[in-house]
């Protein structure tokens, strides 16, 4: 999940309720595949309040995960 020097750009919707991954072992970064069953993580259930374009962190450096704070920038 952590392997990209840009961020995952979801196009989200008013009410949607988008399953980040949270354990890294998610083969459909960054959305939860169920991969976590083997761990004691859990996904983040984002409840969308308006429709945006979320930008969830591709390189494991955001101070603010799951969200990109342009980390990789630097």
């Amino acid at each position: 999940m952590y392997s990209k020097n840009f961020p995952h750009i979801i196009d989200a919707k008013q009410g949607e309720e988008i399953y980040l991954c949270q354990c890294g072992k998610s083969a459909k970064a960054p959305y939860c595949d169920g991969s976590h069953k083997k761990t004691d993580q859990r996904p983040l259930v984002y409840t969308v309040d308006r429709d945006k374009q979320l930008y969830v962190c591709g390189c494991g450096n955001s101070a603010n995960l799951p969200w990109c704070d342009g980390s990789h920038n630097t």
